[in-house]
């Protein structure tokens, strides 16, 4: 697993040359209500593990939360389970909107 700045996300989403990750958001339905990154996917992190079948291991995954914490978790559970290429965005989309999206809510 790798950190990964807003910023540097920020210039991945808009480089047209790269593949885009998977932005896998572990929040709850009711904090991506307020925020999201647009075109993430939620999988409010209680429910990764049933739904892991549904990820694919190869494909670069941002794993997105508040702070960076339960996405840290999340990550790393998913290297554990032979994911690999993982992202954590650090600092969670609380940076992303101080730092990239000023327009978006905050909580």
């Amino acid at each position: 697993m790798q950190h990964l700045s807003p910023q540097q996300l920020n210039v991945w989403l808009t480089d047209t040359s790269r593949t885009p990750p998977l932005l896998l958001d572990v929040r709850e339905l009711w904090e991506y209500q307020i925020a999201h990154i647009a075109n993430s996917q939620l999988m409010p992190m209680n429910t990764v593990l049933e739904h892991i079948d549904q990820l694919q291991s190869t494909t670069p995954t941002v794993v997105i939360c508040h702070h960076g914490v339960r996405s840290m978790h999340v990550a790393r559970l998913l290297a554990h389970h032979q994911f690999t290429d993982l992202y954590n965005l650090s600092g969670g989309i609380d940076a992303w909107a101080h730092s990239v999206d000023l327009a978006m809510d905050v909580y």
